[in-house]
Order: C-alpha cells, then structure tokens, then sequence
C-alpha cells in the first residue's frame, strides 16, 4: 500500500462516517429514524436493497468462490426475478397498507403476541449471525493490508459502522448506500480491466475464458437433480426461490427497505430494479474471480493465500519441500496452458488439466500442512484469494480505490442490517412488552441502544467467522437454517385462512427443528433447508391449527381488515 491508496481509503471512511452522521437531523421521531417518514425515492430504495445483499461477502467470499469453484454460484439466484415478481403482487402493498415498522407486527393481528415474539426472535438470531459474517469479510482484507489481527479489524470495521448507523437511522444507510454503490461499480470495472491489461503477451481474453472453461469453471448450468449437489438449476429456481421469498418479503432488513418508499409502486419498483440487476452484477463479480483464476495461470499465486497465517509457520525442510513442489506445479501448469493456448488439441488439453490437477494437489498438501502445524482443523484461505490478489497486482491508486469499493460494500450491508436488527428489537420488545406507551425519543433512544448491542454481538460472532469456508456460503447457510420456517409463518398467516395462532406458534418450531435433523441426519445442501422450513411449518401449522376449534378466530378480523 503506497500513500496514495492510504489516502484513498483514509478520505472514503472519512466522508462515509461524515455524511452518515449528517443525517441525524432526519432521525428525531420514530418513523423518521426506523422508516425515513416513507418518503425515499424508488431509485433510492432499490440501490439500497441491492446494497443490503452486496456485502463485502459478495465481493470477498464471491471472487474466492469462483476462483475454487467457477461459476456454477450463478445458479444460486436463478429464482431471484420469479420471487421478486411474486413478491410485488403479494407483500409489498399487504404490508405497505397494514402500516407497521416491522413485517412481525402483522403477525400479531393475524395470530397473537407470541407468535410475533418467536417469530422476530428467530430473525434476530439469524440476521444476528449474518452480519457477523458481513463484518468478518473486509477484516479479511485488513488483516493482510495492515498485518493486523483479526480481532482488531473486526472491531474496528464493526464498530465505526455501528456509529453511523446509531446517529443517522435508516435515512443515514439509504442514502449512503446510494453513494457505497456507485464506489463498488467503478471498483469493478477497473479490476476487470487491469486483470485483463496484465495477461501474458499473445494471451487474450478469449484465450483465458477457454482455458477455464476447460477445466469446467465456466458451467453456469447443472441440469443433474440431486438434493446433495450444492448448485444446480434446480437448487436455483426451487430451493433459492424459497429463500429470496422468505429473505425479501419476510426479513426484516429487506422489509423495511420497500416500507421506506414513498408508496406502493414504488416500492415495488424498487424491488424490480434488484430483481433484473443482480445477477449480471453477479455475473460480473463472479467473472472476476475466474479471470483471477486464469491470472494465476501465468503468474506465480501464492503458495498460502493468508499471509497472515503463512508468516506462523517456521520455515523447516518439510515446508521447503512444499514450496518447492508448489512452484514446480505451477511451471508445469503454466506452460501447459501456454502449449493449450497455442494448440486447441485434445492432447494439448489433456495435458493442461493433468497439470492443473498437479497443481492443485501440491496446494492441498501445503494447506494440509497448515491445518497439521497450527492445529487449525478449519483452516480455509478461499476468502483471501481476492484480497491477497488485490494487494499484490494491481496499480497505485487502484489498491485503494478496490480496498474503499470493499469497505462500501461492507458497510452498507453492516448498517442496514443492524439498523432492521434494531427496528426489531425496538417495535416487537422494547414497545410491544416493556414500554407501549413510550415518547418517540424513548424508542429511538432504545434503537441507538440496540444497535451498539447488536454490533458488538456481531462482531463478537465474527471472529469465528473467517475459517468456516467460502463466507457468501456461511452467511446463506446461516439463513438457510431460519429463512423457510419464517417463511412457512408468513405462508400461513396470509394465505391459510384457516391457520390459528396455536398453529403458527408451534409450526414455527416445528419448521425450525425439522431443518436442524434434516442438518444433522440427510446430506442434502443447505439451500433445500428452505424447502424442508417452510413445507414443514406450513403443513404443521395447518394441522395443528385444526384442532383449534372455529370459532377460536382471534386475531383474524383485526387482519382482515388490513
């Protein structure tokens, strides 16, 4: 890092942390600090929504996976558009109209309190350990830019995010997400460019697409139905289908997104606007990790991506020896390619996948080793692939320029979650069950509470983030053990007329529990979670509400008239 990217960085934090607290003058009564008094412009709120889902996870953990794995994440949003469509006929004017802060207190009409209390809880408690995952992602990038540890970045990110965030309310992260977006396209851009810029002479773009698509890396499309296969069309268009339906249109974070809106059909708008961007954006980030991927081809990549951890290790025979037989493969791997390149023959190809399988089995013996040395079991370096590259090869100025698009693209998802986090906390505890007769500056007094808890927390949670896999996969298993069951909740109350608080209550629990077995006891992907939470709750619910006789209908002519 020179000192123009020092600057670049120092001058962006600085300028997010400003703008964010300048907003406190909208922030003095409640709906003004949790929903902006519903007066932000479709544009606005879609950058937003967008904003929320990017994360630094997206452009960390996402690069690092398709560095692995290629792009067969894509399938993952393929029921991205379908949900969002779904979603805009459905919820969006259902909870638009019903006039809440939060997407629980409808619960509370339809079913009783308890089952609005579960309900936020289980939202609380996941959303809680997803942005502890969000704030794990650029502590990635700090750890090696600076040789600091984890913990200290972690704070450090966590909290000056949490500042913001406690002053400015939901007007402060709308608005500088607007801006945090416009930082992290420009960012892409130039990578791809440079990555591009500095492949070998004679090698061209083309040329690189083909070698990773050799290696199948370029697969966007897996036609295979197997529940235990991670990324297929199916797991896209079914399984993910249920997760955007619930993460859209039941969590929180995203909710009071569209309520923020100046009305129906905008906030609609909003919701289309991230529908049909996401995945070309997708595309894109998902782009750049291959390119990485083919940039390692002709330049040496590092033999451990986490410097950090690298440096713990004593330099004996034995790692010698591993980094010997790393570098050896890559010469091998390299001109392989070079000899594919020039030659397109099954021969020339053939041997270019052998090379690279050489390769990759010298890199598995060295990160062996590490797990060996430092008895860290769960030691992964997918999500420093990106970073490591970042630091290593790209120009002055432009370090700094990715390094603040990353910080944009964390802080944006930190603030907006951890300001649902304190909506909820706010509206379905503090004011449901402790002080329903509270003054505004009460219940934005607790909001500012609650959203230095929720950060710490978050923080705390992030620590043990960082070596559990690729992180844009931790924090969609994270929700995956939660988004169907809440779901099924939501499934019931608007669209069972027959559904009963009882149901719902205990449907909820049995849609969590069947998620945590099917965890434990099946090998089927995370993402088919979704499916089992909300099947299960749903058909619980159902059941059990049959036992409630009709003329129990509590809750149900207040909802109607919604």
């Amino acid at each position: 890092m020179q000192f123009l990217d020092w600057a670049v960085v120092v001058v962006y934090l600085a300028y997010v942390i400003w703008d964010g607290i300048r907003m406190t003058k909208h922030s003095g009564s409640a709906e003004g600090y949790f929903l902006a008094n519903r007066s932000l412009p479709w544009w606005a709120v879609g950058l937003s929504v967008m904003a929320t889902q990017l994360s630094a996870i997206t452009l960390v953990g996402t690069t690092g996976q398709a560095y692995a794995d290629g792009m067969r994440f894509l399938q993952f949003y393929y029921g991205l558009p379908l949900a969002m469509v779904i979603l805009c006929i459905t919820v969006v004017p259902f909870f638009y109209r019903a006039n809440v802060f939060t997407a629980y207190e409808y619960l509370e009409k339809r079913f009783d309190s308890k089952t609005r209390s579960l309900t936020s809880f289980f939202f609380l408690i996941s959303r809680g350990l997803g942005v502890g995952v969000i704030i794990a992602a650029p502590s990635v990038i700090l750890s090696i830019v600076l040789g600091w540890s984890e913990i200290l970045t972690i704070f450090v990110i966590g909290l000056s995010t949490t500042a913001y965030t406690m002053i400015g309310g939901v007007q402060a992260v709308t608005w500088t997400d607007v801006k945090q977006m416009v930082v992290i396209f420009v960012g892409l851009s130039i990578v791809l460019f440079v990555i591009v810029s500095q492949f070998p002479a004679g090698v061209t773009l083309t040329d690189g697409l083909y070698l990773a698509g050799s290696l199948g890396k370029l697969e966007t499309v897996n036609t295979s139905f197997d529940l235990t296969e991670k990324y297929t069309i199916w797991s896209g268009t079914i399984a993910a289908l249920f997760l955007f339906l619930s993460y859209f249109g039941c969590d929180q974070s995203q909710v009071q997104r569209f309520l923020t809106a100046k009305s129906v059909s905008q906030g609609r708008t909003s919701l289309l606007m991230s529908a049909f961007l996401k995945i070309p954006m997708q595309f894109m980030i998902l782009l750049i990790g291959v390119l990485v991927f083919v940039f390692y081809q002709f330049a040496m990549p590092p033999m451990i991506f986490n410097a950090v951890e690298e440096a713990k290790l004593v330099p004996n025979a034995q790692y010698q020896a591993l980094q010997a037989d790393h570098n050896a493969a890559h010469d091998r791997r390299e001109q392989a390619a070079l000899a594919f390149v020039q030659n397109r023959s099954d021969q020339a190809r053939n041997d270019y996948i052998a090379a690279d399988k050489s390769f990759n089995d010298a890199r598995k013996n060295a990160v062996d080793y590490v797990k060996a040395t430092t008895s860290n079991t769960s030691f992964n370096d997918v999500n420093y692939v990106f970073p490591s590259f970042v630091v290593a090869n790209m120009p002055m100025g432009v370090i700094g320029l990715i390094i603040a698009a990353i910080f944009a693209a964390a802080m944006s998802s930190i603030s907006a979650e951890l300001n649902a986090l304190a909506t909820a906390s706010t509206i379905d505890f503090y004011k449901r069950h402790f002080k329903k007769d509270g003054t505004d500056r009460d219940y934005v007094r607790f909001g500012r509470f609650a959203t230095l808890l929720w950060g710490t927390f978050a923080c705390i949670v992030a620590i043990y983030a960082t070596n559990l896999g690729s992180l844009i996969e931790v924090v969609n298993k994270f929700g995956s053990f939660f988004y169907g069951s809440l779901l099924g909740v939501f499934v019931l109350a608007i669209g069972v007329r027959r559904a009963r608080a009882r149901g719902a209550f205990f449907g909820l629990l049995f849609g969590i529990a069947s998620v945590w077995i099917a965890s434990i006891y099946t090998n089927i992907e995370f993402l088919w979670f979704n499916v089992v939470g909300c099947v299960v709750t749903v058909t619980a619910g159902y059941l059990i509400s049959l036992t409630v006789p009709d003329t129990d209908d509590s809750g149900d002519a207040e909802a109607q008239r919604v």
